[in-house]
Formats: structure tokens, sequence, C-alpha cells
């Protein structure tokens, strides 16, 4: 990619796609610039990544055709006041907040801007994030298809309609720490059995993986995966029925409700 990528802010987001644009390499270190609010900051980034640093947001504005705004959502106004005279007539400007909508962007430039929404989560940091995305009227298909492309350096994309992206970090942006849970849980549980702990995060995260990748690669659905499983007056319909009376999916979708409810209500 020829185009010159900006991030404001050096989060650990922010981080986990500059780690997998930087592995990927399909953009030239040269072509990213990161603006820090410290100057340790600033040095971390330049020794993990080697690219161009500055603790100066309008550099970054000066500098981006893709721009990526990876600050908290209560810093966009006055990140976007900063920068606003100094953004390239054409650039594509990049949120990562949840909360954050096009229209929220539009009305704080006070302008026509090309704006895309996405929500990333963590994972990218080794390659495997899933990142959601939506585009305003103004970007042509050709651009969002090379938006999707820089994001799929890191992991996976999909479309949504912006009406449903606030549902998006409960289903995917928050969610690995559901699982992190998960996998300390089954850990604890096979702790308690006599496993050692380095080895019971390891059964337990592999088990984790592979499942997800059945999903992914059968196309079959969750619930015949989880039948093949169990064997007619097994050990595993009794851990089945034991997470049933304990009401698992239940708790699952009553956290993801609170998630999506604090999304809505952060600005």
């Amino acid at each position: 990619m020829k185009k010159k990528i900006g991030f404001i802010g050096a989060g650990k987001m922010a981080q986990a796609m500059m780690e997998g644009m930087v592995k990927s390499l399909t953009i030239p270190k040269e072509n990213i610039l990161a603006s820090a609010n410290t100057e340790g900051t600033k040095k971390i980034i330049k020794q993990k990544y080697d690219i161009c640093t500055t603790l100066n947001n309008r550099d970054v504005a000066i500098f981006a055709d893709i721009l990526i705004i990876a600050v908290k959502p209560d810093l966009y106004a006055t990140i976007i006041e900063e920068i606003k005279n100094d953004i390239k007539q054409n650039v594509i400007i990049v949120t990562i907040a949840a909360g954050i909508t096009i229209m929220d962007i539009e009305k704080a430039f006070g302008f026509h801007v090309k704006t895309i929404r996405t929500m990333p989560n963590t994972p990218s940091l080794v390659g495997e994030g899933m990142s959601v995305i939506c585009a305003n009227d103004y970007l042509t298909e050709n651009e969002i298809v090379e938006v999707e492309h820089l994001f799929q350096t890191f992991g996976k994309t999909e479309r949504l309609e912006e009406k449903l992206m606030d549902a998006v970090p409960a289903i995917s942006g928050s969610s690995p720490a559901y699982v992190y849970m998960l996998i300390e849980a089954m850990a604890d549980g096979g702790v308690r059995q006599g496993i050692p702990r380095n080895q019971a995060y390891r059964l337990a995260a592999q088990a984790v993986l592979g499942a997800a990748k059945m999903v992914l690669e059968t196309g079959k659905h969750p619930g015949e995966l989880k039948d093949n499983v169990c064997t007619p007056g097994g050990a595993t319909i009794e851990a089945v029925v034991t997470l049933e009376e304990k009401q698992f999916r239940g708790s699952i979708m009553s956290a993801m409700d609170n998630c999506t409810n604090k999304v809505k209500n952060l600005i």
C-alpha cells in the first residue's frame, strides 16, 4: 500500500494494529506515523515497530492519507478541534472508539469528511483480530476496500450497517475478556483435579482455539458441533446440563446486553 497511515493515539489497540501492519510487510514503515502523549510512549513505539513517531497530533494530520483516531471516546471532540484545519482534502478518517458515530465525526469537523467507523479487537496483536466497519457516503467502494485490506493485515473484517455498530463491542470487541475468563475457569478446574497450572492453561486455550476453528471452517451450527461431542449418557452431557442449570448461556447474553447499554451511554 502506497498511502500514508497516521495514528493519533498509541494505546493498546493502536499498538495491536501497528504490530499487524508492520508484520504484514505490505506497508513501508516510513509510511506510518504515530503520535503519543509522552516522550516515553513515543520512544517505546519507535523501538517496538521502527515507525515514525511524534508528540504533535497536527504532524499526523498533515501526513496521513488514512488517519486513525485511536483515543478514548471522550477525547474525540478535542482531538478533532485540534487537527481539523490540517487534514488533507481527501483524507479518510477512521475511528476505533465504541459509541462514536459517523454523525459525531461529521459534526465535530463541521464539513464533509470521508469517515469509516470501525470496531477492532485486541487479538489483532497476534494477527487474529476481528474488525467490523461501516462507512459514510463520501467514500468510494475502492476506498472502503482499501481500508478493509489495511485491517486485514491483522485479522478479518466484516461490514455492518451503522445502526448495529453499538452491538459489536459485546460480541467482538469486548468478548475476548469473556473468553479469557472461560479459559481461566477451565484451567482452575483442571488444577483442582491435579493438572499443573501451565499445562492446564495450554489445554484450555487450545480447546477454545480448536472449537472456534471448527465453527469457522466447518460452517456447522455450534449446536450441532456441541451435540457431536456429547455421547449419550457420557461425561460431556453431564457438564452441559450443569452449565444449563447455572444459566451459562443466559449469563453470557445478559453480560452482552449490559455491555451494549454501556456503549450507548458512553458519550
